[in-house]
């Protein structure tokens, strides 16, 4: 059995994490996100460019959708 060395489990870790926090935020989107052209826009965005499209939607929708949803 080979064993694993260090920047390989590295690499597996972030490639897990990775994954994860884009199927949060693809289930995210697709949940809360209210009906209309922008929740389709962003879920292809999001499904086609994986980590990056789920980093942008947590950096730039995400806080505006949570903002607009508690009354100040």
């Amino acid at each position: 059995m080979n064993n694993l060395g260090f920047v390989e489990l590295i690499v597996i870790l972030v490639g897990i994490f990775g994954t994860a926090f884009w199927i949060w935020m693809l289930a995210e989107c697709a949940i809360k996100e209210p009906n209309n052209n922008e929740k389709i826009v962003w879920l292809i965005v999001i499904a086609v460019t994986h980590f990056v499209g789920a980093l942008i939607y947590f950096i730039v929708r995400r806080p505006k959708r949570i903002s607009s949803a508690t009354p100040a």
